[in-house]
């Protein structure tokens, strides 16, 4: 992890369908804890593709003032709702504790490693003046190729496309994986960016599956990375940002195939020495 680098102590708060769950955090400030702020992906987190709600939007800020604790919110996938939609950002709502950071990689160029931050002034003004130090500033050709394209309507133009072509990629593979998932598979429901979040049923752990899953022509990520806790064996990311919609209901159909094998296996009796 990121934080990792730089001897952070990194705790987990856990999710369901509706994002982070905020009264367990809660319950961990009560108990004294006191991190230097909570990092929090609120649209299409990745790996999960998951939302946080607007009322635990409005707990958290609520919370974290309360504590005076730092949100670190990071909009990367704001931008990519499939309908056009999106909730208020922590930013809005709480300007003075939320310090939000973008990408334009997710919008202008994949490799376009250029990012922005907005916040509270003094914690800014220390953000510019560490990123001076650290790489001398971004690149002056990067920013006017963002300017102009901008300035010229590019933005307004293609992320609607991006956002249609997602939808289209996500309904693709959505019904590949209704059709073909064997009972016991579950996955999450995202309404925007490109990630799938997939749990197998308990005992089968992706990374044994994933030399199974490579031969039959699909990858995935395999979830314990992404835990700071030894949780995830079990489940996997998907991605549905490059495949096209036919591509994507034959990985759909070929790793359901992989996973139903698996279970069969899992299942069978074990054989009995005469």
């Amino acid at each position: 992890m990121g934080f990792a680098g730089y001897q952070a102590a990194v705790t987990g708060i856990g999710m369901d369908e509706h994002g982070m769950l905020v009264g367990e955090l809660e319950e961990r400030f009560a108990g004294g804890y006191r991190p230097k702020l909570v990092y929090v992906i609120p649209e299409y987190q990745n790996p999960s593709g998951r939302t946080l709600s607007l009322e635990r939007r409005e707990a958290l800020v609520s919370l974290c003032r309360r504590y005076g604790v730092l949100i670190l919110e990071d909009v990367a996938y704001r931008e990519l709702s499939f309908d056009g939609g999106s909730l208020p950002s922590l930013w809005s709502l709480a300007p003075d504790i939320v310090l939000q950071a973008g990408t334009f990689s997710k919008i202008f160029s994949p490799g376009f490693r250029m990012g922005w931050a907005c916040g509270p002034s003094e914690l800014v003004a220390a953000l510019a003046d560490a990123k001076q130090n650290t790489d001398q500033c971004a690149g002056a050709l990067g920013q006017r190729m963002v300017l102009e394209y901008g300035r010229a309507g590019h933005f307004d133009t293609g992320v609607p496309r991006a956002r249609a072509l997602y939808a289209s990629h996500w309904a693709a593979l959505s019904a590949s994986l209704e059709a073909h998932m064997p009972e016991g598979v579950v996955w999450s429901q995202p309404t925007g960016g490109m990630f799938t979040w997939v749990t197998l049923p308990p005992g089968l752990d992706v990374r044994e599956l994933r030399p199974l899953a490579t031969e039959a022509g699909v990858a995935y990520v395999p979830g314990r990375p992404f835990y700071v806790t030894d949780d995830g064996h079990n489940e996997m990311r998907l991605s549905f940002s490059h495949l096209d919609e036919g591509q994507l209901e034959l990985a759909g159909r070929r790793l359901a195939g992989v996973i139903a094998r698996a279970l069969e296996t899992a299942d069978a009796p074990s054989a009995t020495a005469r």
